[in-house]
């Protein structure tokens, strides 16, 4: 069975993730394959280039920012290259912060949703990419909302410093390991 962890920027994907990797599951890091591809395949490198003009990290965020079309016409050319990647690593867990987004859960057979409060989330992202929180509610506002992904994700972690984390991915192995139709 393969298993997308999906969530929103800042909804703390990465720390659930932490937690896998220390139970042996390796989890595919969409994010990190897609930078990795971006530095080693000069065709997707060409092609970002011939789009936006430069690899700059500055003028890439300032494109997929500005407009729809833009973030668009991004993915299109980064999404199929992370998807064959996923699909040639040959692990069962995938991580993707624009899970139904992007396609991405049509690689998976279930999705967990980590969640967490907006306000949170934006703190997380500020701290992280000392950005503003304008900026982070920008990335914020470029991903389906939190309730599109929960309604349609399979099972759902809430990561808000008050749920317990370990004991709600317990419950989840448990779940995926008695019964794969697991309850949300």
């Amino acid at each position: 069975m393969k298993i997308g962890i999906a969530g929103g920027i800042g909804s703390g994907k990465s720390f659930v993730c932490k937690h896998l990797a220390q139970r042996g599951i390796e989890v595919y890091d969409c994010d990190a394959a897609a930078k990795r591809l971006i530095r080693t395949s000069p065709a997707l490198q060409q092609q970002l280039v011939s789009l936006v003009g430069s690899l700059d990290k500055a003028a890439m965020s300032r494109f997929l920012l500005a407009s729809e079309e833009n973030q668009l016409a991004i993915n299109a050319i980064i999404h199929p290259a992370v998807f064959a990647d996923f699909k040639q690593s040959g692990m069962q867990w995938m991580e993707s912060g624009i899970m139904f987004e992007s396609g991405a859960y049509q690689l998976v057979d279930k999705v967990v949703v980590v969640t967490a409060p907006e306000a949170l989330r934006i703190q997380r992202v500020m701290q992280r990419d000392g950005i503003t929180a304008e900026k982070a509610r920008q990335w914020m506002q470029r991903q389906w909302s939190q309730e599109q992904v929960r309604e349609r994700a399979d099972y759902e972690i809430i990561n808000d410093g008050q749920h317990d984390i370990a004991a709600q991915i317990d419950r989840l192995l448990l779940c995926f390991a008695v019964n794969p139709q697991i309850p949300k």
